[in-house]
């Protein structure tokens, strides 16, 4: 059986910016979804993240700072709760499906660091795998493809409905049925073993992130460094 065949667990995270090392998450949620898209068992959380939520991001996701300190868990509870939850996952060997995995998966790992916390990739042992990330393969199939590669556009894409976006939950569900309509539409990629199909991503990522470079280099920064490392950007100390 291929993994487009299989069940997929999906994970997503709301924040309260996009700065992996210094913003903190405010909602999560891991979904898995049944070979036949439906959503078979969910947890969510809403935490405090204990700063204030800019305006900015709250227009986003619709979590204000009031409405996550009232009802929201407490971050290095919650942290913990998010941190076993998807290690179970990856444990299992179930795919673990995150768009724009560098992000999410990198921001929960400086989490766990901020409050003192075994990291995903402490509890396994191992790197995080096996992730699929609709992204980098997206623009791996598709490489030359015009237009954006955010959820809402890929959803579009692929003709998969993505309803309340900047939901946790449901950008969660919407990534797994991405993620599962490339795999079909692009069978070499679909029908590859999990574990050839992490060690592509690994290589596709590195590819995008220095084209990336040089073209921020040639038309906008020169000094610009883009981050390589996939699915977890490497802590600097």
């Amino acid at each position: 059986m291929n993994w487009i065949s299989g069940p997929l667990v999906a994970f997503d995270l709301e924040t309260t910016g996009t700065d992996v090392e210094t913003d903190r998450i405010v909602t999560a949620a891991v979904v898995r979804l049944e070979p036949d898209g439906a959503v078979s068992a969910e947890r969510t959380w809403l935490l405090d993240p204990g700063v204030a939520i800019p305006e900015q991001a709250s227009a986003i996701h619709g979590i204000s700072t009031d409405h996550a300190r009232a009802h929201g868990a407490p971050a290095p509870s919650g942290v913990e709760e998010i941190t076993r939850a998807v290690a179970a996952v990856l444990r299992s060997g179930t795919p673990l499906v995150v768009m724009n995995a560098r992000y999410d998966l990198s921001l929960l790992d400086r989490e766990c660091r901020r409050y003192g916390l075994e990291s995903i990739g402490e509890r396994l042992g191992d790197e995080p795998s096996p992730v699929i990330d609709p992204l980098v393969i997206d623009k791996h199939v598709d490489r030359y493809r015009k237009g954006k590669r955010a959820l809402h556009a890929l959803c579009a894409h692929y003709g998969v409905p993505l309803d309340d976006a900047h939901n946790a939950r449901a950008d969660a569900v919407a990534a797994a049925r991405v993620v599962r309509r490339m795999g079909e539409r692009h069978r070499p990629v679909g029908t590859m073993p999990l574990t050839d199909l992490h060690d592509l991503q690994v290589r596709a990522a590195a590819a995008q992130s220095a084209s990336l470079q040089a073209y921020l280099r040639r038309t906008a920064d020169p000094t610009a460094v883009v981050e390589p490392s996939w699915p977890v950007i490497p802590r600097s100390r």
